[in-house]
């Protein structure tokens, strides 16, 4: 099943997505909180900072787009500046907007946070304003949209809907579309918006409700995972689903099925700092997971990913396939070997910094590997959480003069030796002369190499410490040396 995730993750993109929902925009304000106002019990903000990103239904876009599917969004926008900048900056990330629609009916949805920053650095927000008209939008608006789903809906692999609740489904909008996708053949997913009445989706493949949306459409709190299983079955048969998915948090997923079948997939426990955009990073997956021909309990395994990776950042901050695939890698460490290309070896090291672990880098050639060089890892492993062996190639053995015989074994065996060592993390091989490249592009907090190298030039020695790491002499064990070891070999 870990390949199978990790196989999925790596075909997910180049499928194709029709999203419709309710566009936001999504400003931040950030200021340091460094006093009160003599005004009002109100932290005063000065200013350091301004973003803005795209929201709403546009969030499922970007993150649609950092999985690397093609997407078609259509929604409104208003005929403003805020309308203006959100279908900028959805053109910047390669979104489609033929079916985004500018309206002077109403305003652009705009959500602008006001983040404190303790100490320069701690956010925490402290104010959100928002500006919107939530009531129905007009025939003509429904009439537009529908023409471009028309259109769309067989280019497409799979229909997403994202419901805020702003006025763009209150009609019977999405019941047109679900029929549209139904005579296509098409699966629609929707994640609904936290309402009393889901009888606007029915007939949808999937619901994707969290743990509160539901409580809101059944009328009731839930005690147990059971009881969350038992009333999304109920709602899986009463609105002809297909599926429900529900999100529980720190518990995973809830998948449950019309025909009354439950399944609670867990997921790992994260350090929770921001839980914006979760709803978004899931069904974006899920809709990338469908597309790219998973069942659905494999996609809610990817949408758990997602999603934990979503709560570990602040605000809505698109979960690339690259993070997915590293977040698998990692979670998976012993299965999947640990032999890296260099690109996958760096993104595994961001989600590993992100979480506050160290890197520690040595190198060498580990031809024969022996005791010296299993306590000299071990000990190397000891500076940091996380320990890369940069492994030079057979074409750099041979080129240092160790032998014309040399490497005895070749990189894949040297590599697959080292990758069985509890103290090594990771092996990444290079081809040059030195491994001053493969530094820089590591970045490691400490670079270990042997005290033999005392008053020596050491490669990337001077680039880690110009980065606030260190440099340290790893003692040798006396003894233990693989040339000694082959000539005693030839000698006998």
């Amino acid at each position: 099943m870990d390949s199978d995730l990790i196989q999925l993750a790596e075909r997910l993109a180049g499928h194709s997505v029709l999203l419709v929902g309710d566009l936001m925009l999504d400003c931040y304000l950030y200021g340091d909180a460094e006093r009160m106002s003599p005004e009002a019990p109100v932290p005063i903000l000065r200013a350091v900072d301004e973003q803005e990103r795209v929201g709403g239904a546009g969030s499922v876009a970007a993150n649609l787009r950092a999985l690397g599917a093609e997407v078609y969004c259509c929604g409104l926008v208003g005929d403003d500046a805020a309308g203006l900048r959100l279908s900028e900056l959805l053109h910047s990330i390669g979104v489609n907007c033929t079916g985004v629609m500018k309206t002077k009916d109403r305003p652009t949805t705009t959500k602008t946070r006001f983040i404190g920053l303790a100490q320069h650095r701690h956010r925490q927000q402290l104010l959100r304003f928002d500006r919107e008209n939530p009531e129905p939008i007009s025939e003509n608006h429904a009439d537009f949209l529908m023409k471009v789903v028309g259109k769309l809906i067989d280019q497409v692999d799979v229909v997403c809907i994202e419901d805020y609740n702003k006025g763009l489904f209150k009609g019977d909008l999405v019941a047109q579309i679900v029929a549209a996708a139904r005579r296509a053949g098409k699966k629609t997913l929707i994640d609904p918006a936290a309402i009393a009445d889901f009888s606007r989706y029915r007939g949808a493949t999937c619901l994707t409700p969290n743990r509160n949306e539901l409580a809101v459409a059944a009328g009731s709190e839930f005690d147990t995972l059971e009881d969350v299983g038992a009333a999304a079955a109920r709602l899986a048969a009463e609105l002809e689903l297909d599926s429900v998915v529900v999100t529980v948090d720190r518990d995973g997923a809830i998948l449950a099925r019309a025909d009354g079948a439950i399944e609670h997939i867990p997921t790992k426990p994260r350090a929770i700092y921001d839980n914006t955009g979760a709803g978004d990073a899931v069904l974006a997956m899920l809709a990338a997971a469908v597309a790219a021909g998973a069942d659905f309990k494999q996609a809610v395994q990817m949408a758990n990913i997602a999603g934990g990776l979503e709560v570990e950042k602040f605000g809505c901050v698109p979960i690339t396939r690259d993070e997915v695939l590293a977040e698998l890698r990692i979670e998976h460490h012993r299965r999947v070997g640990k032999l890296r290309s260099l690109d996958d070896l760096l993104s595994e090291l961001t989600l590993r910094r992100d979480r506050g672990q160290t890197v520690a880098f040595t190198n060498g050639c580990f031809d024969i590997l022996h005791r010296g060089h299993v306590e000299y890892l071990a000990e190397a492993a000891e500076h940091g959480d996380v320990l890369v062996v940069g492994l030079n190639t057979d074409d750099s053995v041979r080129r240092l003069n160790k032998g014309d015989d040399r490497p005895i074994n070749a990189q894949e065996d040297r590599a697959a030796v080292l990758g069985g060592l509890e103290a090594v993390d990771y092996v990444v091989l290079f081809d040059e002369d030195t491994p001053e490249n493969l530094i820089h592009a590591v970045k490691p907090n400490v670079l270990v190499k042997g005290e033999d190298w005392k008053d020596k030039p050491i490669a990337g020695a001077e680039f880690v410490e110009a980065n606030g790491g260190k440099v340290v002499l790893a003692k040798l064990r006396e003894g233990f040396s693989t040339t000694e070891m082959l000539d005693r070999i030839q000698r006998d």
